[in-house]
């Protein structure tokens, strides 16, 4: 019996199987280069976190922690003269008292700050950045009512920035001088907001918006060292003035 004909259109070499194996060749060249090139990715990212973080007695210092502890800092050199300010230039007794609170959160918060940075090596600034600069300026040349409305919207807009930082850098630092520091913040944070809204002169509306779309209140400025800090600018009403970085830190225990 002679052998059957191949049927035509059959194989994998032919008609239908020659598509799709066209197909998948091209697949494989397409998808590998991607593959190959996610993994080199997620190994450098790796290596830059890596090399950010440093290994202290109080556990990992990440680049955020180091970040945090500054932007600590930068807070309580505006919002302390603010406090002070409202104090002398508050129209109702909530607002001075609002004042007091972020002169009385802010002391021992720094205080605590400057320890925390001493024992990890983190160099601070000592003056206020340009944009907290300008708002002060703001609060200086405000008055009556019209103070009361500045300070209250901007403090309590760059206490809401501060809050979501601080829950960041709690949920995530393996340091356990930095995750005490944010426990610290955190009350003080949350007692700061709750005295600003108290004033009444809070715009919610204007607040969320603000939130949505404006930068972060408190960039970091670069510093190299603490002895290249610049010295303090007299606050605005010239009676309140904070502690340099380099003075001596209240203690605090360690872990």
């Amino acid at each position: 019996m002679r052998p059957r004909p191949p049927v035509k259109g059959r194989g994998i070499l032919s008609g239908t199987g020659l598509i799709i194996t066209a197909l998948a060749a091209t697949a494989a060249a397409l998808l590998f280069p991607l593959w190959s090139y996610a993994g080199r990715q997620d190994g450098t990212a790796a290596q830059v976190l890596a090399a950010r973080t440093v290994t202290t007695p109080y556990g990992p210092l990440s680049e955020r922690d180091r970040d945090f502890v500054t932007k600590v800092r930068l807070a309580g050199l505006w919002e302390l003269p603010a406090g002070q300010m409202a104090l002398e230039k508050g129209t109702t007794q909530a607002v001075r008292d609002a004042g007091q609170h972020l002169i009385d959160g802010h002391t021992s918060l720094d205080a605590h700050d400057r320890t925390v940075a001493a024992r990890l090596g983190v160099p601070l600034p000592d003056e206020p950045n340009a944009q907290q600069r300008q708002w002060l300026a703001t609060l200086r040349s405000a008055q009556g009512q019209e103070f009361d409305r500045q300070f209250a919207g901007l403090l309590r807009l760059a206490h809401g920035r501060v809050f979501s930082l601080v829950a960041e850098v709690r949920a995530g630092t393996q340091n356990t001088l930095v995750r005490d520091l944010a426990d610290d913040a955190n009350t003080t944070v949350l007692d700061h907001i709750k005295v600003l809204e108290a004033t009444g002169y809070v715009d919610f509306s204007a607040l969320a918006r603000d939130l949505a779309t404006t930068p972060s209140p408190v960039p970091t400025p670069p510093v190299t060292d603490a002895g290249s800090a610049v010295p303090v600018a007299p606050s605005p009403s010239g009676s309140y003035a904070m502690p340099p970085a380099t003075s001596t830190p209240l203690p605090v225990d360690a872990p």
